[in-house]
């Protein structure tokens, strides 16, 4: 099943990239047609015009994670306790500051390569639904305002709610640096233009296996690439195909459900622009609405995959479709009437730290990869495109020079523990939010489990 943002960005472009065929050589091969292997490929490509670049993807480019996100463009601003706690004070406000910096890199690009992609750099909202969430990130916006780097004012109740269009948010903080997107015109968008500027891409072309060396060959049902450097940007998909990743990252599931076209509707309750809207759970609910007058509700934390598999349930309508429909109907009375379109799900891949990493393969100098984006990846891969890109030059610079790209920080536990584990520390929250939303205390074991899953969570404690 296609999910639904892919569905209406090939309804307009219709173009698909022949399948590999033959034997093929290239400087650099990227398996992987989403944003990471994209977005390497075009900064490698701006660095480099006459690099030859294959670039192979064994469905539709966007098919995977790219294609059937949110469509959420947030920062790692909220995130700096933790990215200080990693990797040191200095690296952690330049992290902060390219997060925020690549929203508006990935904004310039769309209007300079003319990608319509539904851009919108109408900021975001985080809430709290209950009391229990109210000044969660009073703690880091303090520190974030103390280094000069805080984009986030506190917003009074009444404008919460008209700003979110919905009562249900109690409290809140903006931030104007952020923006939401069409995922699948955005991915789309970036084939054509790595099109036009030269890189072969190849869809509906699985590679079957690589031989590593000075040269390594990348085989696929119907033909090789031979190339001098190798990406793998195959996300939540690395550890299905590489066993040495199992452990460092949880595939998890994101699901989503999208109403049919109300515009009025949505301007009636206020909802007027492109603001992205998460309120400050472990496992968020978050939304928005479509430039075509929809409106797209979401929720991460649901199926927890088996050995980091990615199973064929990510590939289907969301099993929780009537739990996010009910959801959207709490936060929306008025549009209960409005019918579901579309729901879906897609493997997320959560890492120990929740932040994504980068490194090379197996020691072999010219094989590289990149994963780990925890359910936060449409503006973060642009920086995996710029870690990558500079370690397939050879650079040396900020980008090779940061812990993150010197491979994965932390391991989960082995299965069947991490399983078994995931699945009581989901029970754990659930039971524990459900608490704080009928405003009562929650059991202090649900309490103790749950802080197991910060890593994975939106916004960091102090």
């Amino acid at each position: 099943m296609r999910p639904f943002w892919i569905e209406q960005a090939l309804f307009r472009d219709g173009e698909l990239a022949p399948a590999l065929q033959g034997d093929q050589t290239a400087d650099v091969c990227i398996v992987g047609g989403g944003f990471t292997g994209l977005w390497t490929a075009l900064q490698l490509k701006q660095q480099n015009p006459e690099l030859d670049i294959a670039l192979i993807e064994s469905d539709l480019c966007g098919a995977g994670a790219s294609g059937r996100n949110g469509g959420c463009m947030l920062t790692w601003s909220t995130k700096f306790f933790t990215l200080r706690r990693l990797f040191g004070e200095t690296e952690a406000l330049r992290l902060v500051k390219a997060s925020e910096a690549a929203v508006y890199h990935i904004a310039e690009f769309c209007r300079q390569h003319h990608i319509d992609a539904e851009l919108r750099l109408d900021g975001t909202l985080y809430t709290a639904t209950a009391p229990a969430q109210i000044g969660v990130l009073d703690p880091v916006l303090r520190e974030l305002e103390a280094h000069g780097i805080n984009s986030f004012h506190q917003l009074p109740s009444h404008e919460v709610q008209r700003r979110s269009g919905s009562a249900k948010n109690l409290a809140g903080v903006y931030s104007p640096i952020a923006a939401t997107v069409h995922p699948g015109k955005l991915v789309r968008g970036l084939r054509r233009v790595a099109i036009e500027m030269g890189v072969r891409i190849y869809e509906r072309s699985q590679m079957l296996d690589f031989t590593p060396g000075p040269t390594v060959t990348v085989r696929t049902p119907s033909g090789t690439v031979r190339a001098g450097k190798l990406v793998f940007a195959i996300n939540a998909w690395m550890a299905s195909r590489f066993p040495q990743f199992e452990r460092t990252i949880a595939v998890v599931s994101s699901d989503m459900v999208i109403t049919e076209k109300c515009p009025e509707l949505l301007q009636r309750i206020g909802l007027a622009d492109g603001v992205s809207v998460l309120d400050s759970r472990t496992f968020v609910y978050y939304y928005r609405t479509t430039e075509d007058g929809r409106l797209m509700l979401g929720k991460g934390g649901n199926t927890f995959a088996w050995r980091s598999r990615v199973l064929p349930v990510f590939d289907q309508r969301s099993p929780y479709e009537a739990a996010l429909t009910d959801s959207l109907r709490a936060f929306f009375p008025a549009l209960s009437a409005v019918p579901i379109t579309a729901s879906w799900n897609g493997p997320s891949d959560r890492s120990v730290t929740g932040f994504p990493f980068f490194g090379v393969l197996n020691d072999e100098p010219n094989i590289f990869y990149g994963f780990g984006y925890s359910g936060n990846g449409v503006g973060p891969t642009y920086m995996g495109g710029q870690v990558l890109s500079s370690m397939v030059l050879g650079a040396d610079n900020e980008w090779t020079r940061s812990p993150i790209s010197k491979g994965p920080r932390g391991y989960f536990p082995p299965e069947p523990i991490r399983y078994i584990g995931s699945i009581m520390v989901r029970n754990a929250i659930r039971r524990k939010e459900m608490a704080e939303d009928h405003h009562r205390n929650p059991w202090l074991f649900d309490k103790m489990l749950s802080k197991f899953a910060n890593a994975a969570g939106k916004a960091d404690k102090a």
